[in-house]
């Protein structure tokens, strides 16, 4: 597994340590990836420990191997809470934040705390005029911390198995 071309720089909030995967982290992102729970709104669903395993891979010969986009392992207290990314899709015809934390991190604030770092990153480092969000309808929590950080109700996306996806928008505070 190669090193990323442009590095995905080191983040920190005041209690999270947001950094590039190393391959040490497998273990930790199966289990992230693979729980039920986490999974059950994310993409299709919660993944296998297989396919879960093989994304972890794709991390470095894919993302990092040709600089796609930023991927952080996210760490409170040393220790592995959760995953986050940025990156442009055509679904939202922007850059869409993407974060997951163990369900030992739920209710204490750190999603929270991550989403308001990876929008700064979004608006300060890479310049980005807005940032979305897509999250299932049914996902309240997100959808709640989302539009605590500013994000706002943009459209709705109608899935293949009816269920609703939320596209939600933050803007970058107009500069001086």
């Amino acid at each position: 597994m190669g090193t990323p071309l442009r590095p995905t720089p080191t983040l920190r909030t005041d209690r999270l340590l947001l950094r590039a995967y190393r391959p040490d982290d497998a273990e930790d992102f199966v289990a992230l990836l693979s729980d039920p729970e986490v999974g059950r709104f994310m993409g299709d669903g919660p993944l296998t420990t297989r396919e879960a395993a093989e994304l972890f891979g794709r991390v470095f010969t894919v993302v990092y191997a040709e600089d796609l986009f930023d991927v952080w392992a996210v760490h409170h207290d040393g220790r592995y809470v959760g995953h986050a990314e940025i990156k442009r899709t055509d679904q939202v015809d922007g850059h869409e934040i993407v974060y997951a934390l163990a369900k030992p991190a739920w209710g204490a604030g750190l999603g929270t705390e991550l989403a308001r770092a990876l929008v700064a990153y979004g608006f300060d480092t890479l310049g980005l005029p807005r940032v979305h969000a897509t999250v299932a309808d049914a996902n309240r929590a997100s959808l709640t911390l989302l539009t605590r950080v500013g994000f706002v109700h943009e459209r709705d996306i109608t899935e293949s198995d009816g269920s609703t996806t939320r596209v939600l928008t933050a803007h970058a505070p107009e500069r001086a």
